[in-house]
């Protein structure tokens, strides 16, 4: 039995590639001869340094590292073999949950998990089908479906990693609504009553915007990182103002005591001074791999989120 409270994650780990070129993708930058001069040795420490994140998120209310960790920007399962081999998590029994997508970078979704205390019941890639202002396709990540069992009680958990900002807010904006009403079908779906939804990932999108707050979060739904977003919180910071993209929502049957082995404590930023930048005019801000085109030898340019979740004895 687990120890309470334990805690499940999310993490945008910055472009975890391998040094490999890729047919299928564009990731020629992240090979040796690429524009990021990514070698084995940089490679080597990026995992060592996600790893080591990874196993100390909680450490200061859990007994244990989290559960489930939810991950965005891994390059494909090697990485994922990689990193579970990594100094801080090699003699933890994590396994994961990976598909690839048809992103063109090939940067995708996968959850991590504790083989001790989660049992994998199911999983799917959904298929993210939007179109870009010409009505051609847009190759985005999949959502990762994972279906398990945690403290006898089932969980879904939707890994997500919605497409940013970076062709405009108005195109975007309206991918993002469109995803959040996809993912609202594939919830339908379940016709389980009071079911335990997990719904995590980089939505590139703040709490309080209109495709989380008014399409995401339904009254089926609250969103927990609302209130650290309003308390001038955030997992990364863009132009000089911290943003809460990062973000883990819950069904309300996490919120109810009846019969319920688990439910909602907390939730928080994890962003101890070892992830944060050590020096000029970022810092405490994400600890990053890349700024730009030059190296910065960090972690990742977004600190981990997390909840806490109480068990009944």
């Amino acid at each position: 039995m687990l120890a309470s409270p334990i805690a499940i994650a999310f993490y945008n780990v910055e472009n975890l590639f391998d040094c490999e070129d890729s047919v299928d993708t564009l990731d020629k930058d992240f090979t040796p001869k690429g524009k990021k001069k990514w070698g084995t040795y940089r490679y080597q420490l990026k995992l060592e340094k996600i790893g080591r994140a990874i196993a100390r998120i909680g450490e200061l209310q859990c007994q244990l590292p989290p559960i489930c960790i939810g991950l965005a920007e891994v390059e494909n399962k090697k990485v994922l073999e990689d990193l579970l081999k990594s100094d801080s998590l090699q003699y933890l029994p994590y396994d994961f949950i990976h598909y690839d997508s048809p992103d063109e970078r090939g940067i995708d979704t996968a959850l991590l998990y504790n083989k001790d205390f989660f049992e994998v019941l199911d999983s799917k890639a959904i298929p993210v089908l939007i179109n870009d202002a010409n009505d051609v396709r847009d190759y985005t990540r999949d959502i990762l479906y994972v279906k398990g069992l945690l403290e006898g009680e089932i969980v879904h958990l939707y890994v997500n990693h919605w497409p940013s900002k970076r062709s405009g807010f108005d195109e975007t904006r309206l991918k993002r609504i469109e995803i959040a009403t996809l993912l609202h079908k594939e919830i339908k779906e379940l016709d389980e009553t009071n079911a335990k939804i997990i719904i995590m990932g980089d939505f590139n999108d703040n709490p309080n915007d209109d495709s989380i707050q008014h399409h995401l979060v339904t009254k089926d739904f609250k969103n927990p990182s609302l209130d650290l977003y309003l308390n001038n919180q955030g997992a990364s910071k863009f132009y000089g103002k911290w943003m809460l993209f990062d973000q883990i929502i819950l069904s309300n049957a996490f919120f109810e005591s009846k019969n319920n082995t688990l439910t909602y404590k907390e939730s928080a930023i994890f962003n101890p001074e070892f992830l944060t930048n050590p020096r000029g005019r970022h810092k405490s801000e994400p600890f990053r791999t890349y700024s730009g085109k030059y190296y910065q030898g960090g972690y990742s340019d977004h600190f981990p989120v997390y909840i806490l979740l109480d068990k009944k004895a």
